[in-house]
């Protein structure tokens, strides 16, 4: 992110930390999350909603929560939904149909007609 920041907040953090920053302008908001080289997941808290799922909907990120944060073992969370990182926080994706296409390999048999 930027180096007038704290660590917190420029590095991805395990464990149970929400770093909280305030801004007017939305789009310094998404600017300054995109910025980062990490992207599991992110979360969007504001009062307006339909604002906030816009938002979320711009994050660089596998997972993108509006008013809420859960772990992979959370309520929010289902063995149904693909769980992904974007960018240096991971390769591929589990769970979900997309998880299960990650264990799969496509492959196209053509035979000719007599």
């Amino acid at each position: 992110c930027s180096s007038d920041l704290h660590r917190i907040v420029d590095e991805e953090q395990f464990g149970p930390v929400l770093p909280v920053l305030s801004f007017k302008d939305p789009i310094d908001a998404i600017n300054l999350a995109n910025a980062s080289p990490m992207g599991l997941t992110s979360s969007v808290w504001t009062r307006d909603e339909d604002l906030g799922y816009e938002l979320a909907s711009r994050l660089d990120c596998g997972t993108a929560y509006v008013n809420q944060m859960s772990s992979s073992h959370g309520t929010t969370s289902s063995v149904n939904w693909p769980s992904q990182g974007y960018k240096m926080t991971g390769m591929g994706c589990n769970r979900g149909l997309m998880g299960l296409l990650e264990f799969t390999q496509p492959q196209t048999v053509n035979r000719r007609k007599i």
